[in-house]
């Protein structure tokens, strides 16, 4: 059996949280979106609100919680990121959005935390 590499099982996950996601009801926009400042895991909509996800996996906690990964350098990037994305692709950087973060915990238990940090100004 092929052992997957760190990619693979990114990938792997933040397709969870896709599902995740639009099991609550969302649209997905985009993955794995890139631009030069960043790359935004998922893109997705809900209730005329822009959401902007961080998913990150951490098979234990041997190297910490996967909601420690999402520093405040990881947030000026995906700041930065959905401002372009905004300014881009919408024609606006005025559009009512929020930054989420999902965590998930080896193989069982996704953390869904809605609006876990503020949109960093100096981004």
């Amino acid at each position: 059996m092929k052992r997957e590499n760190k990619r693979e099982i990114g990938h792997r996950f933040e397709q969870k949280a896709v599902e995740l996601l639009e099991q609550k009801g969302y649209q997905i926009l985009k993955t794995n979106y890139q631009n030069r400042y960043g790359e935004i895991d998922i893109i997705a909509s809900r209730d005329e609100m822009l959401i902007f996800a961080e998913v990150k996996y951490r098979s234990s906690r041997q190297y910490g919680d996967p909601l420690e990964a999402v520093d405040r350098r990881k947030q000026n990037r995906i700041c930065r990121s959905a401002l372009y994305y905004c300014a881009k692709y919408l024609g606006s950087s005025e559009i009512p959005c929020r930054f989420d973060v999902i965590a998930i915990y080896g193989n069982e238990k996704m953390l869904h935390i809605e609006n876990a940090f503020e949109f960093i100004q100096n981004a």
